[in-house]
């Protein structure tokens, strides 16, 4: 379903050039949950943001299912990342004047799910442990509680790829496994999960674990010791 083909990123920033990805070739199949790991300033986002076409690579190639996303006209990119990818974001990017639901609901208007918009968003928030805080406002909802309507967001969207910048980052243990099984889920009926953390607890739920340093990929394999239920977390 993914493929990244010696896929390179770099900033200018004056006279100095840096590189956050470096000729990364990466393939990622349907029913993947994919956990990618490494520090601060090693890639992770930066390779999530290729993968959603949020950003294009300076060198190689992104393709998804087959299609060559790397040089699409921003309409395209639009059009690309509304019908085939989930994100959930470490920032949120909620939108403070509407409420939980209004904040899923919207993402179902854009993709065009009008018919029955409401009862998926209630359903997306109710699974994620918001049933009873979904009238509430982003400034009336804990950093936690804004996280879990940012993953309802992405899982109501019901898109093929879904992507997750840190989503368990300012949830309590309880809460985390919670969501975690259902990002888990997500790949069993099909999806591509991708989840970009520094924590190492969870890598250990994954299929596979890819480690970023300096922007190039250092390991790809099952975690060590084999994948764990999510109930055996323990962060």
């Amino acid at each position: 379903m993914i493929e990244l083909t010696n896929v390179s990123k770099w900033y200018q920033m004056g006279e100095i050039q840096v590189t956050a990805l470096d000729d990364v070739n990466l393939t990622i199949d349907q029913g993947e949950f994919v956990v990618v790991l490494g520090p601060s300033g090693s890639g992770k986002t930066t390779l999530l943001n290729m993968i959603g076409a949020l950003d294009t690579p300076s060198g190689g190639a992104v393709q998804i299912n087959g299609t060559n996303i790397s040089n699409n006209k921003r309409s395209e990119q639009f059009k690309f990342r509304r019908e085939t990818v989930g994100f959930i974001f470490q920032t949120f990017n909620l939108f403070p004047s509407l409420t939980a639901l209004e904040n899923v609901q919207f993402v179902l208007d854009v993709v065009g799910r009008k018919n029955g918009a409401g009862e998926l968003a209630t359903a997306a928030l109710e699974s994620v442990g918001l049933g009873d805080r979904m009238h509430h406002f982003p400034h009336q909802l804990s950093g936690g509680e804004q996280q879990r309507v940012a993953i309802a967001r992405a899982l109501a969207k019901e898109a093929p790829v879904l992507l997750a910048d840190e989503p368990t980052g300012e949830l309590d243990f309880r809460t985390g496994v919670q969501i975690l099984s259902l990002l888990k889920k997500q790949a069993e009926v099909g999806k591509a999960v991708i989840i970009v953390t520094h924590n190492r607890e969870i890598a250990r739920v994954a299929d596979r674990v890819v480690e970023l340093h300096d922007g190039q990929v250092a390991s790809d394999g099952p975690p060590a010791g084999g994948s764990v239920p999510v109930s055996e977390l323990m962060w």
